[in-house]
């Protein structure tokens, strides 16, 4: 025991008086009694007041967390659904630029410009009226939902919101029945979905719902809606209810052919595009209403004298600019529109119209379409990143295109007609893109051809790694990457995933997970029929990630995203082209058989 300060334990053997020694003792045992009452005081106290589920607990690594009943920090949720993104460090300032390699005068021979019917000369400026821009995915949209060609301006999604999971497996589903049309160009039938074919997701707000005099009442008036909306190759848009299937509106027929992917207007104001992509006398653009179903405006079409291919289709999906009120679409024919809409929407009245105050138009010759008569023309979905738009094309190009300026900046040779959108992702602030291509008969072998994957510095359009597969073909069913980039994210970060076609045989398939780092195989899934569906990535309440994968043999599949192990499959019937959609449980798909499938995760 210690004493205290100042003093010091005689020894016996001092011969100091006993009494002397005895006062000692007393004073010492004086002190350690009370030393004792004082510390049973305390203890009995902490005792009392000490409730170990109402303090954190100590993890044993200089963190504390709550232990018990005690509510978490409240947090605020997500808009733009999960897995949250991983925050991206302070992105670096983004000045794209070409290289020798990524020169455009290599592999193109010509652009112009046309605003509001006017050709500017050789030679003359262009400079956007207002400024485009558009940031990062999670800033795209303010309507809940997947409501563009992979969900956003960076195209990075397919999915909305969290699957809660327990089973691991698909659960109930509806079908809803789909019609065809027949081309009166060609008498070639179009039926169900097709590619890109994706449906569009989107919760409504109330308020919103309320002005909606085309929506059966039973929709408009419940206290949530979530609707797909599905623009169809038999010429009509569904509208369903997403959980049953329930149609939410009549049918809006439009009697021309939708492949590709429609978008809705990221302002959450109630507006439809949709371009058609076949039905070569009539195709074109139209924007609708989603108030009343009326057409409010169209555009493209035959006998456009700036376009360069007479090809009128619009399979790409649009990116509208919500801080300038642009349309940004890339056609077909060759020609990338952004218009200035002029739209005007009060939601008190009940009103909304489109009336377009400038209208600019941009073309391109390759060497390529030139010197071997590859197609101009874009059916893969533009991205648009920091004033810039970066497209891939039917003769073999990858381009990125100052907005502002309609300056083309660099341009990668990509080999063929691809049908691939690409997805931008970042690593350390960094820009990077992930695109393949497909392979076209005929145009580089009549026989097989390499089909690469590549990861592109979005800086500068240099290559960065490149895998390749030996590819077959068909005429007119290419194979390849006719399906788009899949982005993992959260605890798929580090993996994209891709569906190869005609690979490894003329009528198989193959679902590629690569590693970004260096694009090696992390797993790979062979199927006896191919896939053109691109595939979609769904992420649970615990954050695991799963593979949403259709292919033409009828089936769809639910894979673990980090192993590839098949967890479950379905046959729905019919043959998936087109790319589902994910809303929190719910897949949503239609193939070319007839039928749209909604398919609950369990």
């Amino acid at each position: 025991m210690k004493m205290p300060s100042g003093k010091k334990r005689s020894n016996s053997r001092s011969g100091a008086p006993r009494a002397s020694q005895s006062t000692a003792r007393t004073i010492v045992m004086g002190v350690v009694f009370a030393a004792l009452v004082i510390l049973l005081i305390f203890i009995v106290y902490r005792n009392a007041t000490y409730d170990p589920d109402s303090c954190p607990a100590d993890t044993g690594d200089g963190l504390v967390q709550p232990t018990g009943d005690v509510a978490p920090t409240p947090t605020e949720p997500v808009p733009t659904g999960t897995p949250e993104p991983t925050p991206e460090p302070t992105p670096e300032p983004f000045e794209p630029h070409a290289v020798d390699s990524t020169q455009p005068s290599n592999y193109i021979v010509g652009t112009a410009i046309e605003v509001d019917g006017t050709r500017l000369a050789d030679g003359e400026t262009y400079e956007d009226d207002t400024g485009i821009y558009m940031g990062y995915s999670e800033e795209y949209s303010l309507l809940p939902g997947v409501i563009t060609f992979r969900g956003n301006n960076l195209r990075s999604g397919g999915n909305y919101g969290t699957a809660t999971m327990t089973q691991k497996q698909f659960g109930s589903y509806w079908t809803h029945a789909t019609g065809s049309l027949m081309d009166p160009m060609d008498g070639a039938y179009w039926s169900g979905n097709g590619w890109t074919g994706q449906p569009l997701i989107a919760e409504w707000p109330y308020e919103t719902r309320q002005i909606m005099t085309n929506m059966h009442d039973w929709a408009r008036n419940q206290e949530t809606l979530v609707e797909v909306i599905y623009p169809s190759m038999d010429g009509y848009v569904y509208f369903l209810e997403l959980e049953t299937g329930k149609e939410t509106r009549d049918p809006m027929y439009m009697g021309l052919t939708y492949k590709g992917t429609g978008t809705l207007d990221p302002r959450g104001y109630p507006l439809l595009y949709i371009g058609s992509g076949y039905n070569t006398s009539r195709s074109h653009v139209s924007i609708i209403s989603l108030i009343d179903g009326s057409v409010l405006y169209e555009f493209g079409g035959t006998g456009d004298t700036f376009a360069l291919r007479n090809w009128p289709m619009y399979d790409a999906a649009p990116l509208i600019d919500a801080d300038t009120d642009k349309l940004i679409w890339a056609g077909e024919n060759g020609v990338l529109y952004i218009i200035t809409l002029g739209t005007e929407y009060d939601e008190e009245a009940g009103t909304i119209s489109v009336n377009p105050t400038r209208t600019v138009k941009w073309r391109y010759q390759s060497t390529n379409n030139r010197d071997r008569g590859w197609y101009l023309g874009f059916e893969a979905s533009p991205i648009v990143w920091q004033g810039h738009i970066f497209m891939a094309d039917n003769s073999g190009n990858l381009m990125c295109l100052n907005l502002n300026t309609l300056e083309l900046v660099w341009v990668q040779d990509i080999e063929d007609d691809s049908n691939c959108t690409p997805v931008l992702d970042f690593e350390d602030g960094h820009p990077y893109l992930y695109i393949s291509t497909s392979y076209h008969l005929g145009w580089r072998s009549w026989t097989t051809a390499e089909v690469p994957v590549w990861k592109i510095d979005a800086e500068t359009g240099e290559i960065v790694w490149q895998v390749s597969y030996t590819c077959y073909s068909a005429d007119g069913l290419s194979g390849g990457a006719q399906s788009s980039i899949a982005l993992g994210q959260g605890s798929l970060d580090g993996l994209i995933y891709l569906s190869m076609a005609r690979y490894p045989t003329g009528e198989g398939g193959t679902l590629l997970a690569l590693n970004k780092s260096d694009g090696s195989e992390a797993w790979t899934m062979n199927t006896q029929v191919y896939s053109w569906s691109t595939p979609t990535v769904v992420y649970d309440q615990d954050g695991n990630g799963y593979v949403i994968y259709c292919t033409l043999g009828q089936y769809m599949y639910l894979l673990d995203g980090l192993t590839g192990t098949q967890l479950d499959s379905m046959n729905c019937s019919g043959k998936f082209e087109a790319s589902p959609a994910v809303y929190n449980n719910w897949i949503v798909v239609g193939h070319r058989n007839g039928a749209i499938w909604g398919v609950q995760l369990t």
